[in-house]
């Protein structure tokens, strides 16, 4: 078969010739020499200041604060520096004297402001007061002291003891005596012969119920008043 050319041959070497610049592979191209008369002189390159207009679209500039050349001061004032500074002198106030400490024999001495020994902060407004958060870290203290005291005193008051009164000590006198009543009768209905542990344990434990009864009744008509914790 033959070779295939492309159709659009002849377009891409006319397009390639077209853009192809001048002298691209032969060397720079001539470039117009500059002429010998237009040297380089000095300080042509320094950027230069527009020349001062003196009127601007009709008005006037001001006139500038740098006095004219004809301007010439006074350079000789007559004053009487004696009478001044013996009026400054009579009217100023004296001078303080500055503290001074001498630290050797030869009268060296230093100034005692700057080295931190003249006690300058008992002349502060605020010395001797408080601060603000010692203040407030009293009153708190004494506020949860304070919510302490009260919260025992509650307690205290909910573990009080409560008085009986004379019905209410008749009424549980009553009680415990016919309890021990009861308790008696089940007693002397014991049998008299004990030969068995239950018998035994039972027996003991009417007992030990009796004699429980007795104090209490004891302590209750002894004492007028009594306490009952809650």
């Amino acid at each position: 078969p033959l070779r295939y050319i492309s159709k659009l041959r002849e377009l891409v070497k006319h397009e390639a010739e077209k853009n192809k610049s001048q002298w691209k592979t032969m060397g720079p191209a001539k470039v117009a020499v500059p002429s010998p008369n237009d040297f380089l002189q000095k300080r042509s390159k320094e950027p230069k200041v527009a020349p001062k207009k003196k009127e601007e679209d009709g008005k006037k500039l001001l006139p500038l604060s740098v006095p004219p050349r004809t301007y010439h001061p006074v350079t000789r004032i007559k004053k009487n520096f004696i009478n001044k500074n013996a009026i400054a002198v009579m009217t100023g106030e004296p001078k303080k004297p500055r503290h001074f400490c001498v630290d050797t024999r030869q009268g060296d001495k230093y100034l005692l402001e700057p080295s931190g020994l003249f006690p300058k902060y008992i002349k502060k407004k605020n010395y001797g007061v408080l601060p603000k958060y010692v203040t407030q870290r009293n009153e708190e203290m004494k506020r949860e002291e304070e919510e302490y005291q009260a919260s025992v005193l509650e307690q205290l008051k909910k573990k009080a003891m409560k008085v009986l009164s004379e019905e209410e000590r008749t009424n549980v006198l009553k009680a415990l005596k016919k309890n021990w009543e009861e308790i008696n009768r089940a007693y002397q209905g014991l049998p008299i012969v004990t030969d068995t542990m239950y018998k035994k344990m039972h027996k003991e434990e009417l007992e030990l119920k009796l004699k429980q009864l007795e104090h209490d009744i004891a302590a209750i008509e002894k004492h007028k008043i009594v306490y009952i914790a809650n």
